[in-house]
């Protein structure tokens, strides 16, 4: 039985490994694009970036936001697209501007549907038709 405990510890963390593997960006380093455009592209969405690394074959960004938040972004190298995004929010912050759409739904919710009068058998209408 004891020989069997560390065969069973070696798959579970072969297997977990292969699980966290998915991360990782496995583009050539003649497609990446350089830092430079790299931090330009995040100063465009609005992110003022502290500090810029590569991990697991990533671009990771770590900075802030216009309202103060917290970010973290992990971009692909080769076309600077957000794989992955983790914000810390401050009290009071608004979490909508980062669904897409999620604003406009908002608004929507937040004003009631227009309502029209009901028109019954016996009212009359403005022009004398129904």
């Amino acid at each position: 039985m004891k020989p069997l405990v560390p065969l069973v510890a070696v798959t579970l963390l072969s297997v977990s490994a292969a699980a966290l593997a998915g991360d990782d960006c496995h583009r050539p380093m003649t497609e990446w694009r350089p830092r430079e455009a790299v931090m330009s592209h995040v100063a465009g969405l609005g992110v003022t970036a502290d500090h810029l690394r590569i991990d697991d074959g990533c671009y990771e960004v770590r900075g802030r936001d216009s309202d103060g938040n917290q970010l973290r972004l992990k971009l692909d190298p080769a076309s600077l697209s957000i794989l992955k995004l983790e914000v810390r929010f401050l009290d009071g912050a608004d979490p909508l501007r980062y669904l897409p759409g999620a604003r406009a739904r908002a608004r929507d919710v937040a004003q009631p549907p227009a309502v029209r009068p009901r028109r019954g058998p016996g009212v009359a209408t403005p022009s004398g038709t129904r």
